[in-house]
């Protein structure tokens, strides 16, 4: 059943978009004049299980003033590596399962989502939270959901889909990194890595195009997410790596002044669906 809330107080259509790990927690609020309102981050400090997450959400749920206003629209986007990308062409919904059990394992009571990439032929094949799922049901009724993997491909190859050079995106996390890499606007492969140290970020990141034949003077590596020059993994990163620079969030959002002031690249997944 689909369910519509209006705030009368202000007379502005609102939206949430929450993203969520085991890590922590990311939300915004847009309003109708396409200007975001609020952006706020909670780190968990180190990685819970969806139970101990769930305790988490309800708590900042319960505490944070901006997330009791009404909402028209309210998203939700799943950061976790518990996803494969599937073409559309070979895509089955009633082997969902069989498909993820080669990257992941899988377990018999695992509800299994996808998503439709329609505009480029791929399906997000993953395993959300449900216990964070039953909770925004019974608290707001309707709500959509999709992964993280979802929003970047789709974004990435809309913004690439005229160019005839390679790009290596990583999308950082605290403990993690997504590494999309598109090439002449076609996506090559879509991964996520777990790392400890920065090592271990370059080693996955090296032995990961190198498997693809890229070479480390040729291709762009664009930083996108929670990263900036000052980061260990950049710095490590620009020893190899010849052509690095930094993605930017969508232009047509206006930030209200009252935000404070964040990278380009931050917030990337947060606010690209938009």
């Amino acid at each position: 059943m689909e369910k519509t809330i209006t705030n009368i107080v202000d007379n502005t259509s609102k939206t949430l978009s929450i993203q969520v790990s085991l890590n922590g927690l990311s939300f915004c609020t847009l309003n109708s004049e396409q200007e975001i309102t609020a952006i706020e981050e909670e780190n968990f400090g180190l990685q819970l299980n969806p139970e101990q997450v769930l305790d988490r959400v309800k708590n900042i749920f319960t505490h944070h003033p901006t997330l009791k206003e009404n909402f028209e629209s309210i998203e939700v986007i799943y950061q976790n590596d518990l996803y494969t990308l599937i073409p559309k062409p070979l895509f089955n919904e009633d082997y969902a399962k069989e498909y993820l059990k080669y990257n992941i394992k899988v377990f018999e009571n695992d509800f299994i989502a996808h998503d439709m990439l329609n505009q480029h032929d791929i399906v997000t094949v993953y395993v959300p939270y449900t216990n964070i799922n039953n909770f925004f049901f019974d608290n707001f009724g309707s709500f959509t959901y999709k992964h993280t993997a979802t929003v970047l491909v789709d974004t990435l190859l809309s913004q690439e889909k005229n160019s005839d050079t390679t790009t290596v995106f990583a999308h950082m996390n605290k403990k993690s990194f997504d590494l999309i890499i598109i090439s002449k606007g076609k996506l090559i492969l879509g991964n996520t890595f777990t790392f400890e140290t920065k090592e271990d970020f370059l080693y996955y990141l090296m032995f990961t195009t190198e498997q693809v034949n890229l070479n480390p003077e040729e291709f762009l590596l664009q930083f996108l997410g929670n990263i900036t020059k000052n980061d260990d993994c950049y710095l490590i990163a620009h020893k190899y790596i010849r052509n690095i620079n930094f993605g930017n969030h969508s232009e047509k959002l206006k930030i209200s002044s009252e935000i404070q002031p964040f990278e380009p690249q931050q917030h990337f997944v947060l606010l690209s669906h938009f």
